[in-house]
C-alpha cells in the first residue's frame, strides 16, 4: 500500500511539472485529467473527487492595433494549484496587469455554478483577484479559471483544485447515517477497540463519541490516543539520505539533495537559509525545488559569497540542515592578448575572457577614447557573462592602434595592425613605338586610387621631370611624351605604394622611338614652356657638315645665359636649361640659303592662392537680397587664362545684373540687386593650355521667406470659429522663420486685415472671431528676421451654414415676337440657396455667337420683360441668371433660337406618329415633323387612359425632340395618345394614334442572371444561415417553385420573392439540409431552372470500439469502427493517432492523415505501459476522443522470443576485435521525448556492451534500457530531461580487445528558438532531430 502511495505521488508531481498548451479546451482538459484520476484511483484505491493537477494559459487578442502604453491583459503570478481536505478552506491568487484595467471573474471548467460558499473579492493592499471557498466538500474539485478581459484581448489561467476525503468526516457522515434501529445492549468497546474509533475522529468529538460507546475511562484513553499520534508522527518521515555540506566556486550551480520516505505525499516542506525561509516562487529562478521519486533537491544557480549559510530542510518535525561555503576567486583575464592583425575592410574580432563573472562594467578604448557602441563598433557579451567581444566593422588603416579594456583594476591592451589589400594592375603597362618628334601614351589602371605614382625610365625616377606630362584620373594613370626624341626610347615602369604596405607594385613596358629621315624642309615650331622649365628648338638638316646659324629677334647669339647650342650631325639643336622671361622672342636658324623660325613664348598654368581657397571654402559670402555682392579672385597664370565663373553647375552669362570683370592677375563676380534665388554654388574656373585651376565658395542671400506652401486646408467652418491649417514655406529666406502672420477680409471687400499672428513652430491658427453666414477670405505670411512673405491666399469661406447662390431658372420662353422687339419670360428657380432671391440677370446672344450681352443693367425683379432693339432677321438666344445675397448662380438652360421677325404661320399636320417601345410603367414614341406651315418649335403631347374623357398634357412645355418616353403609367392599362406641332405661329391639329397602347414590356422568357454570386457547389457548416439568393428577368413575372431532391420543399425554410430575385433561406442548417436544391421559372413564354448542391458539414463524431491488440513485440495495432461522418466528407477527412505514456500526462501524435480504421503503432518501448487515444478530424476541426479504457504493457523481448525454438547457427571458427561498422551519432531531443541510440559493430566472440554517461555506468540503472542483438547494440532514454543531455559512451569488449564510440545529447525546450536554428544549420552533418 504504501508503495502505490509513492507511485501516486510521483504520477501526481510528474503532472504538476507538466503544462497543457493553452490552444487546448478545457473540456479536452478535463477529459484528459478525469482519464488519468481514473487510473490513479484504480491502481492505488485512495478516495478522493478531483481532476489531475493540471496548468492552462490562454491569452486572445482582439485588437489589430494596439495604442502605446496599453495592453492585453496577462497574469503577473502564476497561480498555484491546491490540494486540500473535506472541511477546508481553499484560496487562490491572481495578480492581473493589462490596459485599460481588466475586469477578472472566476468559472468552473465544468459548467457548474460556484458554490455558496465560495466567494470572490479585490485585495487592495496587495493587487490581488482573490476567490476563497469555505468548507470544501468533494463536489468543489474542479479546474477553475479566472478570466482577465478588456476591450484589446482576454486572458485566461486554469489551475485545478483536488479534494480528498477526510477519514474523521466521513465517520461523522457515517454516524449520521446510521440508522436507528433498536439492539440488544453490548458491553463498552475495549480500549483498543476505543483507539482504532477515535483515531479517524475529530478531537472535538472525542468526548461525545465515548459517552456514545459508554467507555468511562476518558482521560485514560484521550492520553493513550496521543501516545499512539506521537508514534505515527515520528514514522511519518524516515531520511535515507541526509544533506551534506557543500563548497563552491562563485558563479557556479549547486543542488542540496537528500532521500525521505515519506508517508503522506503531501506533507509540507520547508527551506530556510539561516532563520529566514526561502521565498522559492519569487527569486526569479534563483532557487528551484525538485523532486524525483524519493529525492528532494534544492538547486542553486550562480551562487555568490551571499549565497553562504546554513540551509534547513523542515519536513515536519524532522529538521536537515547543511552548509554552504562559497569560494571566490579573484576576478583575472584569460585571454592571450597577442597582436591581431586584420585585412583591411573586414572585420576586426577582439574577444577577452574573464575567470568568472562580474557587475563592473568593462570599458574599450582606443587612442585614449571610449569605444561606444555604433554602427563601427559593436561590443557584446557572451550568455555565460564571460566573455566580452568588440567587433570592429570594415576596417580601415585609422583604425590600427592599441585597444585597451580595463575592468575593475584589470588592465590589458591588444596590438591591432591593419593590413593593406594589395595592389593589382587591371591594366598594365604596353610596349609602344613611336617616331620622333612624335607623341607616345603609356597608361596602366589599378584596383585602388588611393596609391601612391612614381614612375621611372631605366630604372631613374622621372616623377618630377618636365620632359613628361604625367596624368591622373581615379584609378587611372598615364604619361604623354611629346615631340619623342630618339632619347626618350628606353624601359618604363610604374612602381605603386600604399601607406602601411612596404610592398612595392611594378608594372613595366618599353617605348621605342623610330627616327624620322627630315629633310631641310623641317624646321622649327612655335614652343610654349612653363618659366624655368627646360626647352628645346631643333632644326634637322639633309647634310650633316652644313653648319648653321641661331639667330634671336634679328641678332646672332653669341652669348646668352641658359641657353646651349648643340649640333648632332645633321640635328641643330638650341638647348635652354631653364626658359625665363629673357629667352622670349623670335628664334631664327639660318644655315646656307635654308631657313627655320621659331617663336619661343611661356605658359605658365593658371594657380590661385591656397589660404584664398581655404578662406572661400570655410565662410560662404552673405549678404542681404538686394543688395551688390562683389566676389573678387586673385590669380597667376601666363598666358591669361580663359575665366568661367559657374552656379550651380551652370555657366554664368553677364547681363544686366550680371557682370563679369577681368585682369591680367585677377577676375571679379559682380552680381546687382541680389534676389533669394541667387543663392547657390558659385564656381570660377581658370583654364589655359597649361592647366586648371579652380575656387569653391557659396553664395547666401537673405531675403524674406516664401509663401506658405500648396492649398490651406480648413478643419472647421462653424458659426463661431473658422480653423485652418497650412504647410510651411519651402524656402525660408536663409533666416528661420519666427511666426506666421494671417490677415483676412470679408467677401468683395478689398481691404485686408489682421486676424492673428501664431508661433513658427505651428501651421494651425482659430478665427473666432467672424459673423455666422459671413464669407470670408484669408492669406498667410511667413514671417523672419528680413520681412514677410508673399501671401498664401485662400479662396473664399462661409462662418456657420453657407448660403449658397440660388438654383437655375427655367428655360426662358419668347413670345410676342417681331422684327425689333420679343417679350421674354421664365420662372423663378426650385431652390433659393438659403436666401431670397434678390433679382435677375437676363442675357442675349446672336445665334452661333459666343459672347453673351446683358439685357438689363439693374436686377431685374420681375420674370417677364420686353427686350428692344434687336436687329430684323437675326437669330436670338436667351439666358437668365438668378441672384442672392451669396451671389449669382448657374445661368438657365438657353432658350430656343429665335428669329427677330414678324409673326409666321402656325405648323401643319404631325407625320407618323408610332410607339417604339413600352415598359410596365412608359410607352416611348416617336414621329415626323409636319410638312405644311412653318417649321415647328416643339410639339405638344397628350395622352389619355382608356377609361377617361379628358386629354392630359404629357409634358408642362413643348417637347422638342422627335421622341419622349411617357412615364408614370399604371401597369397593364391601355393609353390612347394625341400630338400637335407647335410654334411662334400657333398650335397646329392634333394627330391620334389610332388604337390604344398597352403600358407592359415585349413578352421575355424567364433567364436568370447569376454573374458569379452563387455556384453550384455549396459548403454550409451545421448551424449556420442556409441561404440561396438568385436574380432572373421574365416577362410577365414568372412562377417560382423551389425543389430539394425532386421534392417541393416544405420545410422550415423562408422563401423570399420579387419580380427580379428569390432567396431561399434556412437560419439553422443541419445535416439534413444536404442535398440537391432547385429553382424552377416559369411563365407564359418558356421556363427555366438552375441546380445547386449543398453539403452541410459539421464536427465529426467519434469514432467507436476502440480494440488493441499486440501483434509484434514493440508494436500495436488499432483496430476501431468508422464514425459516419467521414464517409460523408469528401475534402480530406481522416484520423489522428495518439500516445501517452503512463508516466507523463502529454499526448503525442503517432499518425496523422490516417484513412482507414486500423492502424499499427511502431517504436513502443518494452515493460513500459500506454494509452492509446483516436481522434476523427474534417475540415470544420476535430471529434471528441476515443481513448483506450485500460492501459497495454509492452512485453519485453525475452518474453516475446521465449517461446521461440529457434535452430542453432553454428558460427564460423573466425576471431575478430570489436570494431564499430556504424558509430553513434550526435542527438537533440526535446525536453519530455524519449531519446533512441543506436549503432552497429562485429566482433568473435561476441563482445560486451557496456554503456556511461560521462564517467558514470548506466548499464545496470533502471532509468534507461537497452539491448544488444545480430550485431547492434541501442540505449532508449525515455522522457528526458535536463539532466539527461551530456556525453554517451559505448565500450565493446572481448578477448581480443576494446572499443569506444561516443555521441553527445542536448535536451531543448520547445521555445529555444536559438538552438533550433543551430541544429538546422548542422542537418548536412548527420545531426539527428526529433
Amino acid at each position: 500500500m504504501e508503495q502505490k502511495m509513492r507511485q501516486m505521488s510521483e504520477m501526481q508531481m510528474s503532472s504538476t511539472s507538466s503544462t497543457f498548451s493553452s490552444s487546448m479546451s478545457s473540456a479536452k482538459l478535463r477529459k484528459v485529467s478525469q482519464g488519468l484520476l481514473r487510473t490513479m484511483e484504480e491502481h492505488t484505491g485512495v478516495q478522493r473527487k478531483t481532476s489531475a493537477v493540471a496548468e492552462s494559459f490562454s491569452q486572445v487578442q482582439k485588437s489589430s492595433q494596439i495604442p502605446e502604453g496599453e495592453s492585453v491583459p496577462d497574469f503577473e503570478e502564476k497561480l498555484r494549484p491546491i490540494t486540500a481536505q473535506e472541511g477546508d478552506n481553499a484560496v487562490f491568487k491572481a495578480k492581473v496587469t493589462g490596459k485599460p484595467q481588466p475586469s477578472v471573474k472566476w468559472e468552473r471548467a465544468s459548467g457548474c455554478p460556484l458554490s455558496d460558499a465560495t466567494k470572490s473579492f479585490y485585495d487592495n493592499i496587495n493587487n490581488q483577484h482573490i476567490l476563497k471557498i469555505k468548507n470544501l466538500v468533494l463536489e468543489d474539485a474542479d479546474v477553475y479559471k479566472c478570466i482577465a478581459s478588456n476591450k484589446h484581448g482576454e486572458a485566461t489561467y486554469s489551475i485545478t483544485l483536488i479534494v480528498t476525503e477526510n477519514p474523521a468526516l466521513d465517520f461523522k457522515k457515517m454516524l449520521k447515517k446510521r440508522s436507528v434501529e433498536k439492539r440488544e445492549e453490548k458491553r463498552p468497546p475495549t480500549e483498543e477497540e476505543m483507539l482504532k474509533i477515535l483515531a479517524g475522529a475529530d478531537k472535538k468529538d472525542y468526548e461525545r463519541i465515548c459517552a456514545e460507546h459508554g467507555f468511562t475511562d476518558f482521560r485514560g484513553i484521550l492520553k493513550k490516543l496521543k501516545e499512539m499520534k506521537k508514534k505515527v508522527e515520528v514514522e511519518m518521515v524516515r531520511v535515507l539520505k541526509p544533506l551534506e555540506d557543500i563548497t563552491a566556486k562563485a558563479g557556479t550551480n549547486i543542488v542540496f539533495d537528500t532521500i525521505l520516505e515519506l508517508k503522506d505525499p503531501n506533507i509540507r516542506m520547508h527551506w530556510f537559509l539561516g532563520a529566514e525561509m526561502l521565498r522559492i516562487q519569487y527569486s526569479h529562478g534563483k532557487y528551484e525545488v525538485k523532486q524525483m521519486g524519493t529525492k528532494h533537491m534544492l538547486c542553486i544557480s550562480s551562487v555568490s559569497l551571499s549565497d553562504m549559510g546554513t540551509y534547513t530542510l523542515q519536513v515536519a518535525d524532522k529538521r536537515l540542515s547543511a552548509r554552504l561555503n562559497v569560494i571566490d576567486e579573484p576576478l583575472r583575464f584569460l585571454s592571450d592578448f597577442k597582436p591581431k592583425k586584420v585585412t583591411e575592410r573586414q572585420t576586426a574580432v577582439l574577444e577577452v575572457q574573464l575567470s568568472k563573472r562580474t557587475d563592473a562594467p568593462l570599458i574599450w578604448k582606443v587612442k585614449g577614447k571610449e569605444v561606444k557602441r555604433d554602427e563601427k563598433f559593436n561590443v557584446s557579451l557572451s550568455d555565460d557573462g564571460l566573455t566580452y567581444t568588440l567587433k570592429i566593422k570594415d576596417v580601415k588603416v585609422s583604425d590600427t592602434g592599441d585597444y585597451t579594456v580595463s575592468i575593475g583594476d584589470l588592465t590589458a591592451t591588444v596590438p591591432l595592425f591593419i593590413e593593406r589589400i594589395p595592389i593589382k594592375f587591371t591594366s598594365q603597362l604596353k610596349n609602344v613605338r613611336a617616331q620622333e618628334r612624335g607623341m607616345a601614351r603609356l597608361e596602366c589602371e589599378m584596383s585602388s586610387k588611393d596609391v601612391h605614382i612614381r614612375w621611372l625610365k631605366d630604372g631613374c625616377d622621372i616623377t618630377a621631370s618636365r620632359r613628361y606630362i604625367f596624368m591622373r584620373e581615379g584609378k587611372r594613370a598615364e604619361v604623354i611624351i611629346e615631340d619623342c626624341e630618339l632619347t626618350d626610347e628606353g624601359e618604363y615602369s610604374v612602381i605603386c605604394t600604399q601607406d602601411n604596405d612596404a610592398h612595392e607594385y611594378v608594372t613595366t613596358a618599353n617605348l621605342t622611338v623610330d627616327e624620322r629621315f627630315a629633310s631641310v624642309k623641317s624646321g622649327m615650331s612655335d614652343t610654349q614652356c612653363p618659366t624655368g622649365s627646360p626647352a628645346e628648338l631643333c632644326v634637322v638638316l639633309d647634310d650633316e657638315k652644313v653648319d648653321g646659324v641661331w639667330l634671336k629677334d634679328g641678332v646672332e647669339i653669341s652669348e646668352l645665359s641658359g641657353v646651349q647650342v648643340v649640333k648632332q650631325g645633321a640635328v641643330h639643336k638650341l638647348i635652354f636649361s631653364g626658359v625665363t622671361n629673357a629667352h622670349e622672342g623670335k628664334y631664327t636658324f639660318r644655315a646656307k640659303g635654308a631657313e627655320s623660325e621659331s617663336v619661343l613664348t611661356i605658359a605658365d598654368p593658371p594657380e590661385i592662392d591656397s589660404s584664398l581657397l581655404d578662406l572661400l571654402g570655410a565662410r560662404p559670402v552673405t549678404v542681404k537680397a538686394g543688395q551688390t555682392a562683389t566676389i573678387k579672385i586673385p590669380f597667376k597664370g601666363k598666358p591669361p587664362p580663359k575665366v568661367t565663373w559657374y552656379k550651380d553647375g551652370v555657366e554664368v552669362m553677364e547681363d544686366e545684373r550680371t557682370k563679369v570683370e577681368r585682369t591680367a592677375d585677377g577676375t571679379s563676380l559682380v552680381l546687382c540687386r541680389c534676389v533669394r534665388e541667387d543663392s547657390g554654388a558659385i564656381m570660377l574656373r581658370l583654364k589655359s593650355d597649361c592647366g586648371t585651376a579652380v575656387a569653391n565658395l557659396h553664395l547666401n542671400v537673405i531675403d524674406h521667406p516664401k509663401p506658405p506652401q500648396g492649398k490651406v486646408e480648413f478643419l472647421e467652418l462653424s458659426g463661431k470659429c473658422i480653423k485652418m491649417k497650412w504647410k510651411a514655406p519651402r524656402d525660408n529666406g536663409g533666416k528661420q522663420v519666427t511666426s506666421f502672420v494671417v490677415e483676412r477680409r470679408v467677401a468683395d471687400k478689398k481691404s485686408w486685415t489682421r486676424a492673428g499672428e501664431v508661433d513658427s513652430s505651428t501651421t494651425i491658427f482659430s478665427d473666432d472671431k467672424v459673423e455666422e453666414g459671413q464669407a470670408y477670405q484669408y492669406r498667410i505670411r511667413a514671417v523672419n528676421m528680413e520681412g514677410l512673405s508673399d501671401p498664401l491666399e485662400t479662396e473664399e469661406v462661409r462662418a456657420g451654414e453657407p448660403v449658397e447662390p440660388p438654383g437655375t431658372a427655367s428655360q426662358p420662353q419668347v413670345s410676342n415676337i417681331t422684327k425689333d422687339t420679343m417679350t421674354v419670360s421664365w420662372t423663378s428657380p426650385a431652390h433659393d440657396g438659403g436666401a431670397p432671391v434678390l433679382g435677375y440677370i437676363l442675357e442675349r446672344r446672336k445665334k452661333g455667337s459666343n459672347m453673351w450681352l446683358q439685357v438689363n443693367k439693374e436686377l431685374l425683379t420681375d420674370t417677364k420683360i420686353m427686350v428692344e432693339g434687336l436687329v430684323d432677321d437675326v437669330e436670338y438666344e436667351f439666358r437668365v441668371t438668378s441672384v442672392n445675397r451669396a451671389g449669382a448662380g448657374s445661368p438657365s438652360t438657353i432658350s430656343n433660337a429665335v428669329l427677330a421677325k414678324d409673326p409666321i404661320r402656325a405648323p401643319g399636320l404631325v407625320r407618323n406618329l408610332c410607339v417604339s417601345d413600352s415598359t410596365n410603367s412608359s410607352i416611348s414614341l416617336r414621329w415626323i415633323p409636319p410638312k405644311q406651315g412653318d417649321e415647328p418649335s416643339g410639339y405638344i403631347l397628350e395622352v389619355r387612359p382608356e377609361d377617361a374623357k379628358e386629354w392630359m398634357k404629357a409634358t408642362k412645355i413643348p417637347i422638342t425632340d422627335t421622341a419622349f418616353n411617357v412615364g408614370g403609367l399604371q401597369e397593364r392599362m391601355k393609353y390612347h395618345f394625341r400630338i400637335r406641332a407647335v410654334n411662334e405661329g400657333g398650335v397646329g391639329e392634333p394627330v391620334e394614334l389610332s388604337e390604344g397602347v398597352l403600358a407592359m414590356p415585349p413578352p421575355v422568357a424567364p433567364r436568370f442572371v447569376l454573374q458569379g454570386k452563387l455556384k453550384n457547389q455549396m459548403v454550409v457548416r451545421a448551424g449556420m444561415a442556409l441561404c440561396l439568393h438568385l436574380s432572373f428577368t421574365a416577362s410577365p413575372p414568372p412562377v417560382v417553385t423551389w425543389f430539394k431532391d425532386g421534392t417541393i420543399t416544405t420545410g422550415q425554410e423562408v422563401i423570399t420573392e420579387s419580380k427580379t430575385h428569390s432567396q431561399f433561406l434556412i437560419f439553422s442548417s443541419q445535416r439534413s439540409d444536404s442535398g440537391l436544391y432547385r429553382v424552377h421559372l416559369k411563365n407564359d413564354y418558356g421556363e427555366a431552372h438552375y441546380d445547386v448542391n449543398v453539403r452541410v458539414t459539421d464536427f465529426p463524431r467519434p469514432p467507436e470500439n476502440l480494440r488493441l491488440e499486440e501483434e509484434v513485440p514493440g508494436t500495436v495495432t488499432l483496430q476501431w469502427d468508422h464514425t459516419p461522418d467521414l464517409a460523408d466528407d469528401n475534402e480530406g477527412a481522416h484520423y489522428i493517432i495518439l500516445k501517452r505514456d503512463t508516466s507523463t500526462a502529454s499526448w503525442f501524435t503517432v499518425a496523422e492523415r490516417v484513412f482507414s480504421s486500423k492502424y499499427t503503432v511502431t517504436g513502443l518501448l518494452p515493460g513500459r505501459k500506454y494509452y492509446f487515444r483516436v481522434i476523427a478530424h474534417n475540415s470544420i476541426g476535430d471529434s471528441d476522443p476515443l481513448d483506450s479504457k485500460e492501459p497495454l504493457i509492452i512485453a519485453k523481448e525475452k518474453e516475446c522470443v521465449g517461446s521461440l525454438r529457434l535452430r542453432e547457427y553454428a558460427s564460423p571458427p573466425c576471431q575478430l576485435k570489436p570494431m564499430f561498422l556504424l558509430p553513434l551519432k550526435d542527438h537533440a531531443v526535446r525536453r519530455g521525448y524519449d531519446c533512441t541510440m543506436s549503432c552497429a559493430y562485429q566482433g568473435m566472440p561476441t563482445p560486451q556492451a557496456c554503456w556511461y554517461k560521462g564517467d558514470s555506468k548506466i548499464s545496470d540503472s533502471p532509468r534507461f534500457w537497452q539491448s544488444t542483438a545480430n550485431g547492434v547494440c541501442t540505449l532508449v532514454i525515455p522522457t528526458c530531461g535536463a539532466k539527461d543531455g551530456g556525453e554517451y559512451t559505448l565500450m565493446l569488449e572481448n578477448p581480443l580487445g576494446m572499443a569506444k564510440c561516443s555521441c553527445n545529447l542536448v535536451v531543448f525546450d520547445k521555445d529555444d528558438m536559438g538552438l533550433l536554428e543551430s541544429l538546422t544549420k548542422q542537418a548536412n552533418k548527420e545531426k539527428l532531430i526529433f
